[in-house]
This record gives C-alpha cells, sequence and structure tokens, in this order.
C-alpha cells in the first residue's frame, strides 16, 4: 500500500543555513500548503502498477520531492541517490521514512512515472501562488522559442543504417535463445557493416561513397530477410519471451525499413527528402529536424515560452515539427488568456511572431500594447502607445533571454536526457516547474 505522505514528517526537517538549504526549505514549506497536488502524483504511481496491497512502496510525496531535488541540482539518480542517504538537507525535504534510503533504480521507477500533465498542473499551482502574492499577475508576458535536444547523436544515414544492423543482430541472438525454436540461419554483418559506416564517414568521392552505401544497404536489406524470417518461425510461440520479441520486432521492423526506403532516395536517387518524412534516429523516433534562424541544426523539439515580469515560466509548449514562431504567437497569446483568465495588458516578443495580422488579434483579443523586437514592417504606433512604451517592451522582451539561458545551464533544459516522447515532454515539464520553485522561493523570501 503506497502512502501519499509520511505523517509527523516536520519534525525531521532540518536545513542547513546556507543558500541552498535556506531555498530548499522555502520549497518544501510551499510543498506543505499545496498537498492536493500530492493526488495527482499518486495518481500517476496507481496507472503505472502500483499494487494497492504488499510491501509499502515509496510515499508520493517522497517521490515529488525527489523528483524536485533530481531537476533543482541537475542530479543523475546515482547521484540523487547517494545524496539522499548522505545530506541531511536532501532527507530533509524529500521527507524520506525513517531508516529508507531509495536505490537508484527505484528512483528512476518512481520519478519517471511522473507525467507531464501532472507536471503542468503543478506549475499552474505555482503562478497561481505567484499571483496571489503579487509577485507576478500576469499584466505583462513575454513569448520566445527555443529547442531542447533528444537523447541521440547527430545523424547520417551510414549510423542509422549501422544502428539499425545492430539492432537487428541483438534480436536474432534472443531468437536463437529461446528454447523449443528451431533456430534461423543467418550471416552476421555487424563487422561488415560497421566498417562500412566509418569508410563513408572518412570517404570523400561520391563515387566511392555511393559503392559504400550500396554495401551498407545490401548488408541491412540481407539481415532485415534474416529478422523477417525469425519473425514468421516465432509468429505462433506462446512463450512469454517470444511474446515480448515480437513486440520489439514489431516496433522496430518499419523503422528499419523506412531508413533504408529514405537512403536510397537521398543517396542512391539524389532526391531531396523533405524534413517531415525524415526518421533521424531509430531510438527517439519523435525527434524533429529544428533549424532556427539558418543556424545550427537540433534535433529535438521546438519549445514556446511565455514568461511574466517576475521571471516566473507561465507556460511552456512543446510543439510538434518546425512551425514558424508567426504561427504560435495567437495559441500561445490564447493559452495565457485562458489560464490567466484575462488578457495580458502588454506582450513582447522577437521580431520572428511579427506580422500585421497576428497584432491586429491580439488588439482585438483585449492587449493594449504590443511589441516586437523587429518592426517588420509595422510602425511604432500601430503597436504601442508611445515610443516610449516601445523601448521599455523592447527591453522587457531581452530579459526572456535569461530566463531561457538559466533553465539550460542550470536546469537541464539544453538536452533532455529521458527517453520517448511522454518523458520528453514530462522532462520539460519538470524542469520548469523546479526552475519556478526555486526562482518563487528566492522572490517570497523577504
Amino acid at each position: 500500500m503506497r502512502q501519499e505522505r509520511i505523517i509527523q514528517a516536520s519534525i525531521f526537517d532540518v536545513f542547513a543555513e546556507h543558500e541552498i538549504g535556506r531555498e530548499l526549505k522555502a520549497i518544501s514549506q510551499w510543498l506543505d500548503e499545496h498537498r492536493s497536488l500530492l493526488g495527482l502524483v499518486i495518481g500517476d504511481l496507481r496507472r503505472h502498477g502500483a499494487q494497492e496491497t504488499g510491501r509499502h512502496g515509496l510515499p508520493g510525496e517522497a517521490v515529488l520531492r525527489c523528483a524536485l531535488l533530481k531537476q533543482y541540482r541537475q542530479l543523475s539518480y546515482e547521484e540523487l541517490a547517494f545524496h539522499l542517504e548522505d545530506s541531511a538537507s536532501f532527507r530533509a525535504f524529500a521527507r524520506l521514512p525513517l531508516g529508507w534510503s531509495p536505490k537508484k533504480s527505484v528512483l528512476h521507477k518512481t520519478i519517471s512515472v511522473i507525467s507531464a500533465a501532472s507536471w503542468e498542473a503543478i506549475n499552474q499551482a505555482v503562478v497561481m501562488s505567484a499571483r496571489r502574492e503579487k509577485l507576478d499577475d500576469g499584466a505583462m508576458v513575454r513569448i520566445d522559442s527555443t529547442v531542447t535536444e533528444a537523447l541521440m547523436h547527430a545523424p547520417t544515414d551510414s549510423s542509422l543504417l549501422w544502428d539499425a544492423v545492430r539492432v537487428m543482430m541483438r534480436l536474432l541472438t534472443q531468437a536463437d535463445a529461446l528454447q523449443g525454436v528451431a533456430p534461423v540461419v543467418w550471416r552476421n554483418h555487424r563487422r561488415l557493416a560497421k566498417k562500412r559506416a566509418l569508410a563513408i564517414q572518412y570517404c570523400r568521392g561520391k563515387e566511392q561513397k555511393t559503392k559504400l552505401y550500396r554495401d551498407l544497404i545490401a548488408a541491412t536489406r540481407s539481415t532485415l530477410a534474416s529478422l523477417w524470417q525469425a519473425a514468421r518461425r516465432l509468429a505462433v510461440c506462446p512463450a512469454i519471451e517470444a511474446i515480448v520479441w515480437r513486440v520489439q520486432v514489431g516496433h522496430y521492423l518499419p523503422l528499419i525499413e523506412r531508413l533504408i526506403s529514405q537512403t536510397e532516395r537521398r543517396v542512391l536517387a539524389g532526391e531531396a527528402v523533405p524534413a517531415g518524412e525524415k526518421l533521424v534516429s531509430l531510438f527517439e523516433t519523435h525527434a524533429d529536424i529544428i533549424v532556427k534562424g539558418g543556424r545550427d541544426v537540433h534535433y529535438g523539439h521546438k519549445l514556446n515560452l511565455a514568461t511574466g515580469r517576475s521571471g516566473l515560466i507561465l507556460d511552456v509548449v512543446v510543439e510538434a515539427g518546425n512551425p514558424a514562431d508567426a504561427e504560435r504567437f495567437l495559441p500561445m497569446l490564447e493559452r495565457h488568456i485562458a489560464r490567466q483568465g484575462t488578457p495580458p495588458r502588454q506582450a513582447a516578443s522577437d521580431g520572428g511572431y511579427a506580422s500585421l495580422d497576428n497584432l491586429s488579434q491580439a488588439k482585438a483579443l483585449g492587449v493594449h500594447d504590443v511589441a516586437f523586437h523587429k518592426k517588420r514592417g509595422l510602425s511604432i504606433d500601430t503597436m504601442v502607445k508611445s515610443r516610449w512604451v516601445y523601448r521599455k517592451l523592447r527591453n522587457f522582451r531581452a530579459g526572456i533571454e535569461a530566463n531561457i539561458s538559466c533553465l539550460k545551464r542550470a536546469f537541464g533544459l539544453a538536452r533532455c536526457t529521458w527517453r520517448g516522447l511522454a518523458h520528453f515532454k514530462a522532462y520539460v515539464w519538470s524542469s520548469v516547474v523546479a526552475y519556478n520553485l526555486a526562482l518563487f522561493a528566492r522572490l517570497a523570501v523577504p
């Protein structure tokens, strides 16, 4: 039976007289004032197989607090397990039961099930607290975009095919190990594929590179044929291991065929494959190709963020694909109005969001002053009531760059270290919540 929280845990709250200790104490007090949020975490834990009987699991309150510690201090699960056992302040914040020192596997299993929706609801509670404390009333909002990279290497056609061969070799080896099934005769192309992928990386001549790609594609297709043969042979095997194996094969087979197809189109046929049709990772299939302002290419997801005068992150959206900033200005503004219940008095954003339609519709929604960093043909008089207001809002907009920089440097938003799209979104929101709670603690302390 998993408990929500530890009764009488406050007697163990002994925090160090240090800046970090004071911040942890302030965040802990805020969490105590919003205990209803624990129901969200408990709901996520129960949906992922937690039993109502048997040994007590890590309490829901401890799971949430450990998750915040992880993002607040940017710790790995192993480091978090060590600090929870070593640091009195960390144990006081985490509200761990007496004598409990959770292992990294337990921390990973429990923290990873907190959903993005739960984190978003917690963030909304932080924003509402800031509004009640008159730290940020949402009357001024600034919007900007950034990119969070997925947990993957920069893709090339050769490296993706090499990944495919490695995965298929592993699956074929697992199929051979299953009891009571006749093994499939297959050839191990792992070494050949690795040599061709490395040769392609350092090859300069186009004809030679094409020849190497043909060899690599042939090795991949041969391994794929062997895997199809093994899948047909194991199609009716009732063993649990065989069922799990078939699920993995059913996931990877269409992806590998897609990789072969896009390589043949790009390398052999010379076709320009649209970015939306490209698969850039065999493992992080949700990753998008993001190019911001003609600069470096990123592989992950584009984020649109809205912050207030206090620097708190009022909202964040993990976008699908690479939509233009101008297309996302009004949806972000409408989300802000829906959450705050009233339109902001003033809004500022980068020049990429600027358009006459965005300006006119923002005014129609009730925003008095709308300032874009670059005018893009719009006059100052149509955007704001005076040049002085425009300068103030333009300077106000620049502050969001510092917010984004802090999120990336100190709270891990530069690169997501969790796998899968659902976990990607949860990671982004957990970083935002940890950032907001730390900032709220600093702003609220007199």
